[in-house]
Order: structure tokens, then C-alpha cells, then sequence
């Protein structure tokens, strides 16, 4: 198992947002690193059950959208090589 950091970007809708950084300032943390704490959290707590996961990602509202559009995408050559980004 890797156990390198690994950086990622997740975008979080206004009200989200919104709502993380007032749990921050609360708790007086940065937004960033109360985000890294919670979504560890909730991997760590995560069910690996395929049924469960599939249940997850059906309720992230646009998400069969949004992978059919990288599906179109990808079919198209409309894509980045991973050695580019």
C-alpha cells in the first residue's frame, strides 16, 4: 500500500462550502484542514460493499450525467493525457 500523500481537488457546491467554513471557524481550524479530517473520516467509515458504494454515487446529484459527458468525451479524444496534467 502506498502511503505517500496524494493531492486532490474537490469542489464543493456554495452551500457546502459555506457550511465547512463555518465549522472551521467554529473550531478554529483552516477549512482545508478541517475537509482533509472529515473526508478521511468518512473513508475510513466507508462500507466497501459494491451495493452500498453504487447506492453512494447514484445520490450525488448529476453524477450519471456528468460521467456520461466523460464518457462522450473520451470517445471524442476531448481529454488530457495523464503525463500532461
Amino acid at each position: 500500500m502506498d502511503t505517500r500523500p496524494h493531492r486532490l481537488n474537490v469542489t464543493l457546491d456554495g452551500a457546502t462550502a459555506a457550511k465547512l467554513v463555518h465549522m472551521a471557524e467554529r473550531m478554529h481550524l483552516n477549512e482545508g484542514t478541517l475537509a482533509r479530517s472529515l473526508l478521511s473520516t468518512a473513508i475510513d467509515e466507508a462500507d466497501p460493499d459494491a451495493a452500498r458504494i453504487t447506492s453512494l454515487l447514484d445520490a450525488l446529484p448529476g453524477a450519471f450525467e456528468r460521467a456520461q459527458a466523460g464518457r462522450r468525451q473520451a470517445a471524442t479524444g476531448d481529454t488530457v493525457p495523464l503525463d500532461q496534467l
